[in-house]
C-alpha cells in the first residue's frame, strides 16, 4: 500500500482541493520538486505553472497556480496560491491572447506599460499554456 499525505490547494478565492495524495509535483523557487509521504519540512515560493497530483488510488490531476507558497509539514502539504485553477478550467484562447499582448507590450519600447508588469503577465500566460501542454501529454494527445 502506498503511503499518502493530506494535501490542501487553496487560492485567494476558494479551496480547490483537500484530500489524500500519494505524490505532488510542482515548481518552487529552487526548481522542480516531487513531494511524497515522509518529505522533510519545507517552506518555499511557488512559480507559476502546473501542479500535478497523484491521488490516493493512482489517478492523477493537474492544477494551475499563478504563484504562491508551498508548505510541507510531516503529515500535510499546503499550497497557498494567488490564483489556482483546475487544469480543465484554464482557457487556452485567453492564455494565448494574454501571451501575445504581453509580448507586444514588451516589444513596444514607447509603450507606457510597466516592464515588470508585462514580464509577469507573459510568465503567467506561458505557465498556463505549459499546464495545458502537460495535460495533453498525459492524455496522449
Amino acid at each position: 500500500m502506498v503511503m499518502t499525505t493530506h494535501l490542501d490547494i487553496v487560492s485567494a478565492e476558494e479551496k480547490i482541493f483537500s484530500g489524500l495524495a500519494e505524490r505532488v509535483t510542482c515548481t518552487g523557487s529552487i526548481g522542480e520538486m516531487g513531494i511524497a509521504y515522509g518529505h522533510a519540512p519545507l517552506l518555499t515560493q511557488l512559480r507559476p505553472g502546473p501542479v500535478t497530483v497523484r491521488f490516493q488510488g493512482g489517478e492523477e490531476g493537474v492544477y494551475y497556480v499563478s504563484g504562491g507558497m508551498l508548505e510541507i509539514q510531516p503529515n500535510t502539504i499546503t499550497i497557498l496560491a494567488d490564483t489556482a485553477l483546475r487544469a480543465d478550467d484554464v482557457d487556452e484562447a485567453a492564455a494565448l491572447e494574454a501571451q501575445k499582448q504581453a509580448e507586444d507590450a514588451l516589444a513596444d519600447q514607447s509603450s507606457e506599460i510597466e516592464y515588470g508588469r508585462a514580464t509577469a503577465e507573459l510568465a503567467e500566460a506561458v505557465a498556463q499554456l505549459r499546464t495545458l501542454q502537460a495535460i495533453r501529454k498525459k492524455a496522449g494527445k
